[in-house]
């Protein structure tokens, strides 16, 4: 119980660190990125894939492995968010994350259906499905992708010198907004680990774009919004990659995404 509370100690600690530092604006004139940056991918990002796994959960690892297929998509952001729950079966998850936990307890709620469950896909922060089936994945990313109700909102997001730029643009005239989050999120893009115990003893996992992190960085409201972070109160050694998602609510539909590697 004492190591749950320092890792979510740590958690708040670092949530305030980063408030502390983002400088929020309203963005009159999107400023594009100069030369010498790096960030926003040529190819929009049209899917937002969240898998909750597990290290401990016998199923997880084929749905690893299709999420790692996904992510070869450039216009998927495939993210996987290890849950603790799982982890009195034998094995401590070592990428695991209570935050991760509450998130796809608050997708739950939002829903209503109360389905908590490894491995479990959420699709754009709509449906859910089983992670490991490609048939019922690609199924809820069309039915997300062609939902006239959800409207993209464009991120530009790069790093320039030691400052990450995150701007949105504003809302199409005549649109109804509903107020969104806007989170910043560091993700590991790769890790193994070699399981000695539990029900995946014996085996080395492959993860792929591991959420370390999920943090609300402020809101959405329609109007243009110009974010700043500086690099170094966010930078750790494992990393190397950053994304900002903006949702409806707290656990409502993903309307943007986008992503950059740290440098």
């Amino acid at each position: 119980m004492f190591s749950r509370l320092r890792a979510a100690a740590r958690s708040l600690v670092m949530a305030a660190g980063l408030m502390a530092c983002v400088s929020v604006a309203v963005a009159g004139q999107m400023v594009p990125p100069t030369r010498g940056a790096t960030g926003t991918p040529a190819v929009p990002i049209r899917t937002v894939l969240e898998l909750f796994t597990s290290q401990g959960c016998s199923s997880c690892p084929p749905a690893d492995a299709m999420l790692r297929a996904f992510a070869e998509d450039p216009s998927v952001l495939a993210l996987s968010l290890p849950v603790d729950y799982w982890d009195y079966l034998g094995w401590k998850d070592t990428f695991a994350s209570e935050r991760n936990t509450e998130r796809q307890r608050a997708y739950a709620k939002a829903r209503g259906d109360g389905a908590i469950y490894t491995p479990q896909m959420v699709v754009n922060g709509s449906l859910h499905v089983n992670g490991a089936q490609k048939a019922d994945i690609e199924n809820a990313i069309n039915l997300t992708a062609n939902n006239a109700a959800i409207q993209r909102v464009p991120i530009h997001f790069w790093q320039q010198d030691n400052t990450l730029n995150i701007v949105i643009d504003g809302a199409e005239p005549g649109r109804i907004v509903t107020d969104a989050t806007v989170w910043f999120g560091l993700v590991q893009p790769s890790g193994k680990v070699e399981v000695q115990q539990g029900e995946n003893a014996g085996n080395t996992l492959t993860y792929t774009n591991i959420v370390r992190d999920l943090t609300p960085i402020g809101l959405w409201k329609g109007q243009p919004l110009r974010i700043q972070i500086p690099r170094a109160a966010v930078i750790q050694a494992s990393t190397q990659r950053s994304v900002v998602l903006i949702q409806e609510g707290k656990a409502g539909p993903i309307i943007g995404a986008a992503w950059a590697d740290l440098w």
